[in-house]
């Protein structure tokens, strides 16, 4: 098999369990939670505020993504690469994989709050390690569908950190229901690997397994509005958008 089939093969298979990344955060984030030297209340400040900033960003990202993007598009697939045409306006005008930058930025904000320098860098390379091969693999599908459309797209939007010299408006209004259905598993994953982390934390620094009270008042009202919303969107049509996937 050829390097470019073989990076495609791994590419799609990598794309269906791209979910399971953040068990491989969670797991890998032990060790440094005992191997990291506690921190003053100052310092604990500013990294918490680090962390939180950065995740708030990648889910803005995500929610403008989401919200935006048309049924049968290439915005947000779940199993298999499909794309009925190209996506080329709004966020798509800035970078390619928009998602893939939001969820970098998600889970590199849970990686500040375990405060080790290293595990950050760690997790940066493992992220693109790990999704070099899913953007190569849909990069390939688009380009065998659209052929000259997505290539002379692609050679003037960069992959990753968005430029906005080529920033066209979408035509297309942004959909509270759509974020709302699409995206409160998310949410929940983000929030249950901060509350991971701090209870790790605690464990290491007092022998003790607990919460601090934020973490786990932002744990009880995450569970509270998932269930709220995966319930509306399974038993109810309120969040249904037609125009959306």
């Amino acid at each position: 098999m050829s390097l470019v089939n073989s990076w495609e093969e791994q590419g799609n298979f990598l794309f269906k369990y791209r979910g399971q990344f953040p068990v491989l955060l969670f797991l890998l984030a032990v060790p440094f939670l005992f191997l990291t030297d506690m921190v003053n209340d100052r310092d604990q400040i500013i990294w918490n505020s680090l962390s939180v900033f950065f995740s708030i960003i990648g889910f803005l990202i995500r929610f403008y993504t989401i919200g935006t993007t048309p049924k049968g598009t290439s915005g947000r697939n779940t199993k298999q690469q499909i794309a009925d045409y190209l996506n080329s306006v709004g966020i798509y005008s800035t970078v390619r994989h928009p998602l893939y930058l939001g969820n970098y930025l998600i889970w590199i904000g849970i990686a500040i709050f375990t405060y080790n320098i290293y595990f950050i860098v760690i997790i940066s390379l493992l992220f693109w390690l790990y999704y070099e091969r899913i953007m190569f693999a849909e990069e390939r599908f688009l380009e065998k569908k659209f052929g000259e459309e997505y290539v002379t797209w692609s050679n003037r939007i960069p992959a990753f950190i968005p430029s906005f010299k080529n920033y066209t408006k979408t035509s297309i209004p942004l959909s509270f229901k759509s974020i709302l259905r699409r995206e409160y598993a998310g949410i929940l994953a983000a929030v249950i690997g901060f509350s991971f982390i701090d209870v790790v934390r605690i464990y290491v620094e007092t022998n003790i397994l607990n919460f601090t009270p934020v973490v786990l008042w932002v744990l009880l009202i995450s569970l509270v509005l998932v269930f709220f919303l995966r319930s509306l969107k399974h038993y109810t049509n309120i969040l249904t958008d037609k125009n959306r996937s």
